[in-house]
């Protein structure tokens, strides 16, 4: 049988070294209990202090533990001879043309190269402030077909046209060397969370 010690008594244990076994705090009688198993000896419990001395109720043994991050709007660097071309035209009218590797997305593309586009989502088709207007209907027509998210989300945009097209969903292949878009004068910042009930 667990013993019931009084709240005070236990800090004053567990505050001179008394730590060996798990214990818990009873919370509708204000007691301890010694070597309960609702403490997990793996998670890091309260820290306690009394007249200046400290102590733990349970250790932290948890291993170390990382995983890969993924960071958005990297991209991999073209190799040479391998180079696709994209030219964006930003909200001023200038062009500014971009080697790519096949593959690459064009949010990622213009986010690397700190052209002005938001990508609020972080690529996931779930806003429109990646919307570019392909000037090229013959590149367009070379796009795969827009799934239903994307026309969704289309449907939010600022400025929309029949060439109209959400960059995270555009990936660069040898088909669309030399594309060419041009950056809405603004964007709406209107995600599908906005509209759940």
């Amino acid at each position: 049988m667990n013993p019931v010690i009084p709240l005070r008594t236990g800090i004053r244990r567990l505050a001179t070294g008394a730590v060996g076994q798990s214990r818990a705090l009873h919370t509708k009688t204000g007691s301890f209990r010694l070597g309960s198993s609702c403490v997990s000896p793996r998670r890091p419990i309260v820290r306690l202090a009394d007249k200046g001395r400290i102590g733990w109720l349970g250790l932290a043994k948890r291993k170390f533990h990382t995983t890969p991050t993924v960071a958005h709007g990297h991209i991999t660097p073209p190799k040479p001879g391998e180079e696709l071309w994209v030219t964006f035209i930003d909200k001023e009218g200038d062009e500014h043309k971009i080697a790519v590797s096949e593959g690459d997305n064009l949010l990622d593309i213009a986010q690397d190269n700190e052209l002005e586009m938001e990508g609020a989502c972080g690529g996931s088709c779930a806003c429109s402030t990646c919307h570019v207007i392909v000037t090229d209907e013959a590149y367009f027509d070379k796009m795969d077909e827009p799934s239903d998210d994307e026309n969704d989300m289309l449907d939010l945009a600022f400025g929309l046209t029949e060439t109209s097209r959400l960059g995270c969903q555009v990936k660069m292949t040898k088909e669309l060397d030399g594309l060419k878009v041009k950056l809405p004068a603004m964007t709406r910042n209107l995600q599908a969370s906005d509209f759940s009930s």
